[in-house]
């Protein structure tokens, strides 16, 4: 019996065929991912970025009890996938920041050195216990990365 998990996967488009490889990867460890994310199969045609954020992205982030960051070489640069972490954070939802497959050279998005409370490579394992709550911190090859200080925001 697989362990069903509503994550939302954040990303750059370009990188929308390894969102199905980390379903795929999850899958082979037992956890059945229900995605959030808008990928090219889940595509909208919404040009407004208030609109985009607080009726389509929110809700899905909303959805999810983790946001799993897929990390590449150009993801540090997006400023939606930013705002995506900034935004699972101020809702207290956990964050997994994951290097893509072959990712060595990657840096992670600012928001992510911020907020994320694991960091992990491309090993099914390490990912579903990060996304199970196991907090580690790792390179894009497995090797033990410096704790960050996390910048949480106290709940009023």
């Amino acid at each position: 019996m697989s362990d069903e998990r509503h994550i939302f996967i954040s990303h750059i488009h370009e990188d929308d065929e390894h969102v199905q490889k980390l379903k795929n990867l999850l899958a082979t460890k037992g956890m059945d991912v229900k995605n959030g994310s808008i990928t090219e199969d889940k595509f909208n045609d919404a040009q407004n970025e208030q609109y985009i954020k607080n009726e389509i992205l929110k809700p899905r982030i909303d959805w999810a009890s983790c946001l799993v960051v897929l990390v590449s070489e150009d993801t540090k640069d997006s400023d939606w996938v930013n705002w995506e972490i900034e935004y699972a954070q101020e809702t207290d939802t956990r964050i997994v920041a994951v290097y893509e497959h072959s990712e060595a050279g990657a840096e992670l998005p600012e928001a992510a050195k911020d907020y994320a409370d694991a960091v992990v490579g491309w090993t099914g394992d390490r990912i579903v216990d990060a996304i199970n709550g196991e907090d580690c911190w790792q390179e894009p090859g497995g090797q033990p990365r410096p704790q960050q200080p996390l910048k949480r925001i106290p709940k009023c």
